[in-house]
């Protein structure tokens, strides 16, 4: 499996795209659309004058700035890249300022609230397409980001009724070009989805660190010297940004209470079969999610190697 992005295109997709948010995710789009030429130009856009200061360092965009009006002037495609509890107020700040015909789009792991927070502040004739690339790593700031970051990973779009095909095809063009596996559902399905296979795994993650930190008869440091795999892993996860999983979970509360109540439900059956010695229950249990982990591996999510898989490109 390749693990490089291709060649830059003769002709770029959109002549000026603007980032706004230059994180983990914002920088790796950058990286990639300036790898690629997806755009003739990037401007970032970002509340923090620091980061501004860096991404000038760092030559990620041709304009950087904290005015997200005026980043936003002219821009063919706006990708928002900021935590999903931000969005309404982005979309206030730039919607006077965004040309007909241009395309808005984000990264962001709730797709119901990031609709119902934009989608009244577009004015007519500009389209909407949300996006969420699911790929990331426990790392923040415009120094994080690389430009296979998306690289064989899946990106889902989920384009509110109404939305016209060109706008959608134009975003699923831009995340094929930086490498990503594309898909189109509803936003509600969507939020179901991830609720189960991202934002529960990352409350349990934050759960069980939090609970070996606050064991009174197990020191920090006996936390960190003796950190088995599994707890390992689980460390890697509890990293993630705070700001950023703390509007996932309060903008996704429906769908993540939902799938905590099965949870809930199923450590209840699990603790029974635990406490009553049916192995055979354990067995079969373990068996079936041993399976699961296989096929991730299969279609070329992850690799078996006890690093999720995620090897740095240096591009």
């Amino acid at each position: 499996m390749p693990e490089r992005l291709g060649p830059p295109r003769e002709k770029p997709l959109f002549s000026r795209v603007a980032l706004v948010g230059l994180g983990l995710i914002g920088s790796s789009i950058a990286r990639a659309v300036r790898h690629l030429n997806l755009a003739g130009t990037i401007v970032a856009i970002d509340q923090d004058e620091g980061v501004v200061a860096r991404v000038k360092e760092l030559g990620l965009a041709e304009e950087a700035t904290t005015d997200a009006a005026a980043g936003v002037a002219d821009a063919d495609l706006v990708v928002i890249c900021v935590p999903v509890g931000a969005y309404g107020a982005v979309a206030a700040a730039i919607s006077k300022s965004l040309k007909p015909g241009a395309i808005i789009s984000d990264v962001g792991s709730v797709k119901a609230s990031v609709i119902a927070q934009v989608q009244p502040h577009l004015p007519q004739g500009v389209f909407f397409v949300p996006a969420h690339p699911v790929a990331g790593t426990e790392h923040s700031g415009p120094d994080a980001g690389f430009s296979t970051l998306f690289f064989n990973r899946w990106c889902i779009l989920t384009p509110p009724e109404g939305t016209p095909d060109e706008a959608v095809e134009r975003v699923r063009e831009f995340w094929s070009a930086m490498g990503s596996n594309v898909e189109v559902m509803t936003a509600q399905h969507h939020d179901l989805v991830l609720a189960i296979t991202s934002h529960v795994p990352h409350l349990i993650a934050y759960n069980i660190v939090g609970t070996a930190a606050d064991l009174e008869t197990v020191t920090q440091s006996e936390v960190i010297k003796f950190s088995a795999g599994g707890f390992r892993d689980f460390t890697r996860i509890a990293a993630s940004d705070p700001t950023m999983w703390r509007d996932v979970f309060l903008h996704n509360r429906e769908a993540v209470l939902e799938m905590l109540g099965r949870l809930n439900e199923d450590i209840a059956l699990l603790a029974r079969a635990i406490r009553w010695g049916e192995g055979d229950k354990l067995f079969e249990l373990f068996t079936r999610t041993r399976a699961i982990r296989r096929g991730i591996i299969s279609v070329g999510q992850e690799t078996p190697e006890p690093d999720f898989g995620r090897r740095r490109d240096g591009q």
